[in-house]
């Protein structure tokens, strides 16, 4: 592995027009990964793959002129202490980041070109690492504009509606399916436990192995149903990480006032009294998510889930008390 002040102004050459092309694959990668979704903020990086191509069809030409038609097999690795982009560094990022994080590449390769400038003793390689740090911070500045550009006006606001529907897509919804499926369904073997009992402890056990299981449950069932390759919903296993944890919540929510001790005073009757506002609370926390998330009127969230609830709370004390 060389230095960079050990390359020829060749080697230098060659070099620069392999980053270039590296850093506009990047750019169209960030591209694609918002197009569907977010096409303002893809066409900005659209701009700037076609800035970075431009710079390196015109280094290729002077490269050309000088060199002739081949380029050395140089690549980035094999400089030491020379800017690196990892392989799938860009992945799982916002449009946001993306645009900080070009902003950084073009900062950084500006700065590493003027620090070898300084430290070069030939002159012509000199003048070439002030050229492209002179390349790099104007492509830094259009990065700059782009960004100002893209963080104003329509554009902004259409970005705005669609991270908050990506966002809802990708967390409120699994989560909030989990939190339902763990705040209804356990309460029919958790009373049913209770009421066929009247042992906190036992009860207690119910709720935990029912909670723990449906969220076990509800969180594959989530992360297999769909990759997000087609829907944009994104990771299935962070959807299903979601999904799990809030069912699990759900469920536990109602059933951690049955570690009130049996020895206590009409603990039967305190546990299942905290148990029930408990759930009171559940219920209208997914009303108000609802509402808050999916511009359901509060009135009808709140009938729909009271009802649900109240008909397993129903049955699970029926079955119990039988």
């Amino acid at each position: 592995m060389k230095a960079l002040t050990d390359l020829t102004e060749r080697e230098v050459l060659a070099l620069a027009i392999a980053s270039e092309e590296e850093d506009s694959r990047i750019y169209r990668s960030f591209a694609d990964s918002l197009r569907a979704e977010l096409p303002g903020s893809a066409g900005l990086f659209d701009a700037m793959a076609d800035e970075e191509r431009g710079h390196r069809d015109d280094l290729y030409a002077a490269y050309r002129a000088r060199f002739g038609e081949h380029l050395p097999p140089l690549r980035r690795e094999d400089v030491k202490g020379f800017s690196r982009r990892r392989a799938v560094w860009w992945q799982g990022l916002d449009a946001g980041r993306m645009r900080r994080e070009a902003q950084a590449m073009e900062e950084q390769a500006a700065g590493f070109y003027e620090r070898a400038a300084e430290l070069t003793r030939d002159l012509g390689v000199r003048q070439l690492f002030v050229r492209l740090a002179e390349i790099e911070r104007g492509h830094g500045r259009r990065a700059e504009a782009l960004t100002a550009e893209q963080e104003s006006g329509d554009a902004a606001a259409e970005e705005a509606r669609a991270a908050h529907r990506l966002f809802v897509l990708r967390y409120v919804q699994p989560g909030l399916a989990g939190l339902i499926d763990g705040s209804v369904s356990t309460l029919a073997p958790l009373f049913a436990a209770a009421f066929a009992t009247h042992n906190n402890w036992q009860t207690f056990l119910v709720g935990l192995a029912a909670s723990i299981g449906a969220g076990i449950s509800m969180g594959f069932t989530e992360a297999l149903s769909d990759d997000g390759s087609i829907t944009g919903r994104g990771s299935p296993w962070l959807r299903g990480l979601v999904c799990g944890v809030m069912t699990a919540v759900g469920g536990l929510g109602h059933t951690l006032p049955y570690l009130v001790p049996d020895s206590w005073s009409n603990a039967f009757a305190v546990a299942t009294l905290l148990a029930a506002l408990v759930v009171a609370v559940e219920l209208l926390a997914i009303s108000a998510i609802r509402t808050r998330y999916m511009d359901t009127p509060f009135w009808r969230a709140a009938l729909q889930v009271v009802l649900g609830g109240v008909m397993v709370l129903i049955a699970g004390v029926a079955i119990g008390s039988a």
